[in-house]
């Protein structure tokens, strides 16, 4: 976490917490949820415009990425300053790029160790590891099917709707919690 944000959680201990301001997509991707976004649905759902817009700036995207944690209840957040930003997950809380060589690193940067590969009843390819689990980038799964055919990766089926019991994350807040 940064110095700067934790001096400001220091000099502004009770700022309220924010929900449904900023989503994570299943590829990595960070969004911010106005208004308009929010009305439209949950991030995950598919309509129209629910996922908000895109953010593209280098060095919010870094802050973002230095700043982002969970709870104890599995809720993941932003940091921002003195206030936690709740995110919505459109699968899980980290997203998994590997390369040819087999190494592993999240989208927010941080190297990562395998411990063990699973598969869902849609053929989503998601990684547990020593610092978390979460989703592999579709465009990634090469390399992990060549290391599960070489048997480099065991591998485990599982029930989509039991990942976040297992995995202990909340993909929604703002639905587990009923907050609007």
């Amino acid at each position: 976490m940064d110095d700067i944000v934790k001096q400001a959680m220091a000099k502004w201990p009770n700022v309220p917490d924010c929900y449904g301001w900023l989503g994570l997509d299943a590829r990595g991707n960070w969004y911010m949820r106005d208004d308009q976004a929010q009305a439209s649905g949950h991030f995950d759902s598919g309509k129209p415009g629910a996922k908000g817009s895109l953010l593209q700036h280098e060095k919010l995207i870094d802050f973002i990425a230095r700043n982002y944690s969970a709870n104890d209840a599995g809720f993941w957040y932003f940091q921002n300053g003195p206030q936690k930003v709740y995110l919505e997950l459109e699968a899980t809380p980290l997203v998994w790029r590997v390369s040819a060589e087999g190494l592993i690193h999240s989208h927010t940067g941080a190297l990562a160790h395998f411990q063990q590969c699973f598969v869902d009843e849609r053929g989503w390819v998601y990684l547990e590891t020593d610092i978390g689990f979460g989703l592999v980038h579709t465009q990634d799964t090469i390399h992990v099917a060549k290391a599960i055919e070489i048997q480099q990766w065991p591998v485990e089926e599982v029930l989509l709707s039991d990942l976040p019991r297992r995995f202990g994350y909340q993909t929604s807040p703002t639905r587990a919690l009923k907050i609007t």
